[in-house]
């Protein structure tokens, strides 16, 4: 007797996913029905504990409640008005505690919301080429700043980001960058730059540099204690501002607002926020000093949803957890107990060649610089219900992006399934 095979709802959608979505977008096994707090379940009811965070997204959570109930207060009101066309409160809102978080030097703090940090990140450039009056920019290595053309250009990697999707944006030059675990320090990183103006670009000419303090798709890097504030000195020294990438590293992911609130004297000319900012609403913002964000003129920014009221309902509340002492110290605690587990799990295994990061934004690098074994990894968390992703030039770095909200059962059982993942994989 035939007995027919039962088709699950999540292969049911992988196939329609198949059939109707773009194989360009890089998809999965997931296929989401739920998600609360620092758990995601799938369609036939499995649940995974969420060291992902939809790509740091999340660190207040999945539905978080005041986020949640911002949004449906702001729903009953409007759901689109477009800033240019009519001024809400929201936006503005949004705006005023970006001004007084700001880690940037200068007064009169303003900000640009948009919708995305790739969108952000184009657009401190066209502030800062205003600003200045100069055509130049210089990002690093291992950088990942965004899809767009300008952004992809200034991105490290080419596969899969760049290959293929040339010409790119001219007048954007790449500097070394310190990478420590792989030899490279912050001397080697500012020879490289000085290098760069003597053999590239003339610095006269370079409108800004971006960095991000913890370099996110490219390995979850963080610049040592001394490269910010010596850039900086680079960058005073030629009149080019410095823009601070902030779009993963932001929003209380290493214990404090801002990443580079870690670093002294390092103070930045722009700030680039997004993702989690907006508490899972797509959000992303430009914050400087009028001085500098003022030098365009009226209309030369703007976008037709950038700071919609739903994604600034939710940054406000957002804004307002994590700007609270405690939320950061629980942050702080929580990359503290983190890096405890991540050491124990390293100290088994002869392939991780660094634990590292910036409070509880943490990574193992694997010693092989190859995805395989990394890829082996992330596949094994999946089977044991833990959901990883990997990044790196070379797709050899696990990150976790565990919500700074996590309880510490639910990280004890994320923790214990990741050392399972590693031995069965490793």
């Amino acid at each position: 007797m035939h007995t027919p095979e039962t088709t699950t709802h999540h292969d049911r959608i992988l196939a329609e996913r198949a059939r109707y979505v773009s194989g360009g977008v890089s998809t999965p096994r997931l296929v989401v029905a739920h998600a609360d707090g620092a758990r995601v379940t799938d369609v036939d009811g499995r649940t995974f504990i969420d060291f992902a965070g939809g790509i740091g997204c999340q660190n207040t959570g999945h539905r978080f409640g005041p986020v949640v109930d911002a949004v449906k207060a702001q729903a009953d009101e409007y759901l689109h008005q477009c800033f240019m066309v009519g001024v809400y409160e929201p936006y503005v809102e949004v705006c005023r505690r970006l001004a007084e978080l700001s880690p940037c030097a200068g007064e009169q703090q303003k900000s640009l919301l948009v919708n995305s940090g790739a969108e952000a990140n184009e657009n401190a450039v066209k502030i800062a080429r205003a600003a200045t009056g100069r055509p130049a920019v210089v990002v690093f290595d291992n950088a990942f700043h965004g899809r767009t053309l300008l952004t992809m250009t200034m991105t490290a990697k080419v596969k899969p980001y760049k290959a293929g999707f040339g010409p790119f944006a001219p007048e954007v030059y790449r500097a070394p960058v310190p990478y420590p675990y792989r030899g490279v320090t912050s001397d080697d990183a500012i020879a490289g730059l000085k290098k760069l103006f003597k053999a590239e670009v003339d610095p006269e000419t370079v409108a800004c540099v971006v960095l991000e303090p913890v370099q996110g798709e490219g390995g979850f890097i963080p610049m040592p204690d001394d490269f910010p504030r010596r850039l900086l000195e680079v960058c005073r020294e030629h009149g080019i501002l410095y823009v601070d990438d902030e779009v993963q590293s932001g929003v209380g992911r290493t214990g404090k607002m801002w990443a580079i609130e870690h670093y002294a004297d390092a103070a930045p000319d722009l700030l680039v926020s997004g993702k989690s900012i907006g508490g899972g609403l797509p959000l992303a913002g430009v914050t400087g000093p009028a001085s500098i964000m003022d030098a365009v003129p009226a209309g030369g920014l703007g976008g037709t949803f950038g700071g919609n009221p739903l994604s600034c309902a939710a940054a406000v509340a957002v804004l307002d957890a994590v700007a609270e002492p405690a939320f950061l110290a629980q942050a702080s605690a929580l990359g503290d107990a983190m890096r405890a587990r991540m050491e124990q799990i390293a100290a088994a295994h002869d392939a991780v060649g660094e634990v590292r990061g910036l409070g509880p934004m943490l990574a193992f690098e694997l010693v092989e610089q190859s995805p395989e074994r990394a890829a082996a990894i992330v596949g094994a968390a999946f089977e044991r219900g833990l959901l990883l992703l990997a990044c790196g030039m070379y797709g050899n770095v696990i990150r976790l992006l565990a919500p700074l909200t996590i309880e510490r059962d639910e990280l004890d059982e994320g923790m214990a399934l990741l050392e399972e993942s590693f031995a069965a994989a490793l």
